[in-house]
């Protein structure tokens, strides 16, 4: 698995730090259909609950990327 970095208008960026920004978008839309549906009245630590879901779907793009070979 070889990750190259991805030229962002002359400035090469890592490409696990596009990951981040992609994850970090699923989770804010998550975050506000949680928030409207009443699911974080069920949970005891939402922050703690929220930090772990991240690094879950940040987990899930790494790997799904990794193994289509979609070197971003």
């Amino acid at each position: 698995m070889s990750f190259v970095e991805v030229d962002l208008f002359g400035v090469y960026v890592a490409p696990m730090s596009l990951m981040m920004i992609g994850a970090y978008g699923v989770l804010y839309l998550f975050r506000k259909v949680a928030t409207r549906q009443g699911w974080f009245d069920a949970i005891w630590y939402p922050g703690l609950f929220e930090v772990a879901l991240y690094l879950i779907i940040l987990s899930a793009i790494v790997l799904l990327t990794a193994s289509l070979h979609l070197y971003v």
